[in-house]
């Protein structure tokens, strides 16, 4: 299966300066929303969508009065998944399948933008998306994008065992045992990982599981500090999250000539994946 690493998103947040490895002379700190788009034989199939059209023109009503400026959205209708679909060739009604990491409002703001794409996740996301239990959860989730109505595909936590990870489910409708569906809870209630069986062996999108390439290095796991606060203040479980980390860090150990690991917003990580995919 071919494999495109797309960015959808631009984001420059407040407090930048603390949220980058250069500290507080070392400018804004800048966060990307990293999209993968998989060629199958059922059609395309994108992981995590990032910002969508009607997210561009009306950012208030789609992403709030609040994140927006808080975030320091950039948007581009040009960085848009489906904008960057059709200058690969392809239309918008080629993508079958959309699978998100979770249902925060940078990570499905382009599922409007797809209406006919089944939308894959776990139950537990979807309850807490379509009924949030707290303040927090009721500021992370934006049901305008979705107000179209999807054809929901939703799964329940169980499944095989895939290098350690249990409940591991594949893909319905597409890529039979090489697309997964992996549980990583802890930053939402229904968090998953998206692995796809590349050319090279395997592509793990972890969403926000981490946020920084630092938390999964084996020699120096570091984070900067404004990233770190952030990352507990937005998380359903802060102690599910630490302990994931920790998972992704073990089978990076075991299985990092296997398994390519990275997150949805460190802008290096896109790079350097881009970077090789297009050789």
């Amino acid at each position: 299966m071919k494999v495109h690493h797309l960015q959808t998103g631009s984001m420059c947040p407040w407090g930048g300066p603390f949220m980058h490895d250069k500290g507080i002379f070392g400018g804004h700190a800048h966060l990307i929303c990293h999209s993968l788009l998989v060629e199958t034989e059922d059609g395309l199939v994108l992981v995590d969508t990032g910002f969508g059209l009607e997210d561009v023109r009306n950012p208030r009503q789609r992403l709030g009065m609040l994140f927006p400026t808080l975030a320091g959205v950039q948007l581009d209708e040009r960085m848009t998944a489906v904008r960057q679909v059709e200058a690969l060739g392809f239309s918008r009604h080629d993508v079958r399948h959309i699978l998100p990491t979770h249902l925060d409002l940078d990570h499905v703001g382009a599922l409007s933008d797809f209406p006919h794409a089944k939308v894959h996740v776990y139950e537990d996301e979807y309850i807490a998306a379509m009924s949030p239990k707290t303040f927090k959860e009721g500021q992370r989730y934006r049901s305008v994008q979705w107000a179209h109505g999807p054809h929901w595909e939703r799964y329940s936590l169980e499944g095989e065992s895939w290098f350690g990870f249990p409940s591991v489910r594949s893909l319905a409708g597409a890529g039979k045992d090489e697309i997964l569906i992996v549980p990583i809870t802890g930053h939402s209630r229904g968090h998953s990982a998206i692995a796809v069986k590349a050319d090279n062996g395997w592509l793990m999108h972890c969403g926000d599981a981490y946020m920084h390439r630092g938390q999964l290095d084996l020699t120096n796991e570091h984070c900067p500090v404004g990233l770190d606060i952030f990352q507990s203040a937005q998380c359903i479980d802060n102690e599910a999250r630490v302990e994931n980390i920790q998972r992704l860090r073990q089978l990076k150990a075991r299985h990092e000539s296997e398994i390519e690991i990275f997150s949805a917003h460190d802008e290096d990580e896109f790079n350097r994946l881009k970077q090789i995919s297009e050789k």
